[in-house]
């Protein structure tokens, strides 16, 4: 019965290690991709225009917020902050756009639909990914479900 709950431990072991050596990196665009295309989705479902706005003015705080509460408690290389303050950067800019903030003309409520969807290639299509460890990564999606 030893050698059986030993040769069931060491397999069980085996496995997480690989799983972990696998799984090493993240990418935050991802994690962030799949929260905005769930935004998105409830834009567009959304019956009038300030609900739609205040949607995307969560979603980009929340964004935001996530971020901010990455960098302070991860400890993250020059190159992950570089990549985490230009992803910030874009993401203040399409808030301040949806709110006619900073020298942008405000959204009309009749585009926000439309907007919705230029936020979303946005995210999807940004060329800076910033790879991170799974431990900070697990930190994002718990903070994106908390906020």
């Amino acid at each position: 019965m030893k050698t059986i709950n030993t040769i069931f431990a060491s397999l069980l072991l085996l496995c997480a290690f690989h799983t972990a050596s696998i799984a090493q990196s993240t990418n935050v665009t991802e994690t962030f991709k799949k929260h905005f295309n769930e935004t998105v989705e409830n834009v567009h479902d959304a019956e009038n225009a300030d609900e739609k706005r205040a949607i995307l003015n969560d979603s980009f705080n929340k964004m935001i917020k996530a971020l901010d509460k990455i960098e302070s408690r991860a400890s993250l290389t020059e190159e992950e902050r570089a990549g985490l303050n230009t992803y910030r950067l874009g993401l203040t800019e399409k808030l301040s756009e949806l709110n006619g903030l900073d020298g942008f003309n405000d959204i009309n409520d009749e585009d926000l639909d439309d907007f919705s969807n230029f936020s979303q290639d946005f995210v999807e299509q940004a060329d800076r990914t910033v790879t991170i460890g799974v431990t900070t990564a697990l930190l994002i999606l718990i903070i994106l479900l908390l906020l």
